[in-house]
C-alpha cells in the first residue's frame, strides 16, 4: 500500500511537471495600439522583464506613447523607490531598455510569443488585423485581445489559431489597476489559458477567469448598473446628484454611476450597450437609453468633452 501511494504521488508529480512543461513561457510580447491601454500594458510588461514591441500607425503616436510611459514610470518610482532615487533611475532605465516601437506589425511578430491587441473597439477592424498577423506570426504565438465588450470567439474565428486565442482585459490606468480578466473561449486550449494566467501574474496583476460572455465579469455587472441608474433618473424617481450620493454613501462606491459614466465616456457606454442589445434584444438589462442616446448625439460625452451628465471646466 505504501509503495502504491508513493508510486501514485510520483506519477501525479510527473503529470504536473509534464503539464507545466507544455505551457508557453512568454518572454517576447508585441502590443498593437499605442493609446492609453496599449501603452499601459507595454509599461507593465517591460517593467517585469519582458521584451516588448509597441506598435502603432505612426512614429508621432509612438513618441507620444513613449513619453507617456516615461512620465508614468517616474510617478511609479517616486512611490516605489522614495528613499532610493538611484534604484528608481535604474528601474526606469531597465524598463525602457526592454521597450522598442514599430509602425510595421507584420515585421515584428515573427519572433513574438504573445500578441496583445489594444486598438479601436470595432470588430471588423480587429478581425482584419488578426487575420493579417496570423499569416506572419509563428505557430506557437498566442493572440489576445484587450477588448472590454466584443466577443473574443468572433476574433478567434478570423484566424487559424482558435486554440491559441484568448482575452486579456486590463483596466485603466493599467500600471495602477491590479485586475486582469482572462477570457477563455470554447476553443481556447488549456495550455493557452494557463500561459495567459501566468503572464498576467508575471506582470504583477491578479487574474480572474471568465467565459466569453458579454462584458465578462466587471462590465457585465457595471454597465447594467449604470444604465439602471440612467433609467431611474429618466423616470424622474430621483435626481442624478442624489443617485450618485446614495451609491457613494450607501454602497461605499468611490464614484456614483453618473460620475462614472462621465469618466468612462458616454459614447463608450452607448457603444457597449448597443452591441449587447443587438446580441440579446429581449434582455431588459441591455435596453438602450433615450437620454444617453441624446447626449451622445449632442457630443456631450463626459469629462473628455467638458460636459456629459455634469458640466466640467
Amino acid at each position: 500500500m505504501a509503495f502504491a501511494t508513493r508510486h501514485f504521488v510520483r506519477a501525479a508529480s510527473s503529470d504536473a511537471a509534464t503539464a507545466a512543461a507544455k505551457k508557453l513561457l512568454i518572454k517576447h510580447v508585441t502590443i498593437i495600439g499605442g493609446g492609453l491601454m496599449g501603452a499601459g500594458i507595454a509599461q507593465v510588461a517591460a517593467a517585469s522583464g519582458h521584451t516588448v514591441v509597441l506598435v502603432d500607425q505612426s512614429d508621432e503616436i509612438l513618441k507620444k506613447s513613449t513619453k507617456g510611459i516615461e512620465e508614468s514610470l517616474q510617478r511609479v518610482t517616486k512611490k516605489k523607490f522614495a528613499d532610493k532615487p538611484e534604484a528608481g533611475a535604474e528601474f526606469i532605465k531597465k524598463t525602457l531598455k526592454n521597450l522598442t516601437t514599430s509602425t510595421d506589425a507584420a515585421s515584428v511578430v515573427h519572433s513574438t510569443d504573445l500578441v496583445i491587441e489594444a486598438i479601436v473597439e470595432n470588430l471588423e477592424v480587429k478581425n482584419k488585423l488578426f487575420k493579417t498577423l496570423d499569416k506572419f506570426a509563428p505557430e506557437h504565438t498566442i493572440f489576445a485581445s484587450n477588448t472590454s465588450s466584443l466577443q473574443i470567439t468572433k476574433m478567434a474565428n478570423a484566424t487559424t489559431r482558435q486554440d491559441r486565442f484568448g482575452g486579456l482585459h486590463f483596466f485603466n490606468p493599467v500600471p495602477m489597476m491590479k485586475l486582469v480578466e482572462v477570457i477563455k473561449t470554447p476553443m481556447t486550449s488549456q495550455k493557452t489559458f494557463e500561459s495567459l494566467m501566468d503572464f498576467s501574474k508575471a506582470v504583477g496583476k491578479s487574474p480572474v477567469s471568465c467565459k466569453d460572455t458579454p462584458g465578462f465579469i466587471v462590465n457585465r455587472l457595471l454597465v447594467p448598473y449604470m444604465m439602471e441608474a440612467v433609467r431611474l433618473f429618466e423616470r424622474g424617481d430621483a435626481s442624478k446628484e442624489d443617485i450618485d450620493v446614495a451609491m457613494k454613501l450607501g454602497a461605499g462606491y468611490p464614484m456614483g454611476p453618473f460620475e462614472l459614466l462621465d469618466y468612462v465616456g458616454l459614447d463608450t457606454s452607448k457603444y457597449i450597450i448597443d452591441g449587447w442589445h443587438s446580441l440579446e434584444p429581449n434582455n431588459p438589462l441591455f435596453a438602450p437609453s433615450p437620454l444617453l442616446n441624446k447626449l451622445v448625439e449632442e457630443k456631450k460625452l463626459g469629462k473628455k468633452t467638458g460636459e456629459g451628465f455634469y458640466k466640467y471646466k
